[in-house]
């Protein structure tokens, strides 16, 4: 097997901010290629700055255990993780992006979309949000006319989060989810939140600190919406945490280091009886891809990442009215663009 990587920095249509203030123009990320019996597999791992893996701490890790990552035996994605998994034990950013690219290479061997390898309805569509990044009120109002959408998911964490939310609505009736990634208080949020149960809002998602867990539980006991772990659900032992404290959890295939690890976390939020998101990381169409193969699983969908970059890696999702399809080629069904090739 062959290893090869390439690295980017993406640009936004528009900035994006989130709560606390952080705004990036550009998107990092790392793409690794497999070859392996003629077929070739592609991975993503976008850089996220609050998780210090940058792309740079990627390409030094894999550089300096190449010869091992391209020794292995490769028969079948599960495998392949555990080695990665025991070979990077601190970078699982990385190993996202091989394991991703290990299953684009089976369902290539395999002649079918990842999709139909795993058990679930094939023929599910579960509607993607579009997100609208913290800005002043009137430009949040104008990024979303300009993205008629049946879901809207909106970043919150600011003195005027109530405004923000009576002022979006007055423009549409399409469901709001709100991501408050930490930015508030416990019974900052309860207020809020008790606002926004009557402004069309789904479901409230990471309202405090990551590890506000007794905060969590009062909030979960008196909320009148569901809330949803994402920076308090990183990786698989945090699955048993969130239950009690969150209604579901949001998955990041980056965070949690691929595909494998996620499909487990799914079997196991389901045996908690939690609901089941999969979130984006500003992932081109390569990462959103695999995110994609997943909306028979679960029960909500964050795969927008194509939809906010300027640029794209790759062709093979079909975005259409809030649905993402899939090309239903073999593996990922991506197809990398001629004008990014190195």
């Amino acid at each position: 097997m062959k290893v090869y990587y390439r690295t980017y920095d993406l640009a936004f249509r528009y900035p994006f901010t989130i709560s606390n203030g952080r705004t990036k123009t550009h998107q990092p990320t790392f793409i690794v290629q497999l070859e392996h019996l003629g077929r070739v597999g592609f991975g993503e791992a976008p850089a996220i700055t609050y998780y210090n893996i940058p792309v740079e701490k990627m390409v030094e890790d894999l550089e300096r255990k190449k010869q091992f990552t391209e020794k292995f035996a490769f028969t079948e994605p599960e495998r392949y993780w555990h080695y990665l998994h025991h070979l990077f034990p601190t970078n699982p950013f990385l190993v996202c992006a091989l394991d991703i690219a290990g299953w684009d290479l089976y369902g290539k061997f395999k002649g079918k979309p990842l999709c139909q390898l795993w058990e679930g309805n094939t023929g599910k569509q579960t509607v993607t949000d579009y997100t609208i990044g913290i800005d002043t009120i009137e430009k949040m109002v104008e990024k979303m006319i300009e993205k008629p959408w049946p879901v809207y998911k909106i970043k919150l964490g600011t003195d005027n989060d109530v405004a923000i939310i009576e002022s979006l609505r007055r423009h549409t009736n399409s469901v709001f989810r709100i991501d408050a990634n930490a930015g508030w208080k416990k019974e900052e949020a309860l207020e809020k939140i008790q606002a926004f149960k009557d402004l069309g809002v789904e479901y409230i998602e990471q309202p405090l600190a990551k590890d506000d867990w007794e905060g969590m539980k009062w909030l979960y006991a008196n909320s009148p919406l569901p809330l949803y772990a994402d920076e308090s659900c990183v990786a698989e032992h945090d699955v048993d945490k969130c239950s009690g404290h969150f209604h579901g959890i949001n998955i990041k295939l980056t965070k949690c280091s691929g595909l494998t690890p996620a499909l487990r976390m799914i079997r196991r939020a389901r045996e908690l009886n939690m609901g089941v998101m999969v979130g984006s990381m500003n992932e081109s169409t390569i990462g959103s891809a695999a995110i994609a193969h997943l909306q028979s699983q679960i029960d909500f969908l964050d795969a927008d990442g194509p939809l906010l970059l300027k640029e794209d890696l790759a062709t093979g999702l079909h975005y259409e009215n809030g649905n993402v399809a899939t090309s239903g080629d073999p593996g990922l069904g991506i197809r990398f663009t001629d004008l990014y090739q190195k």
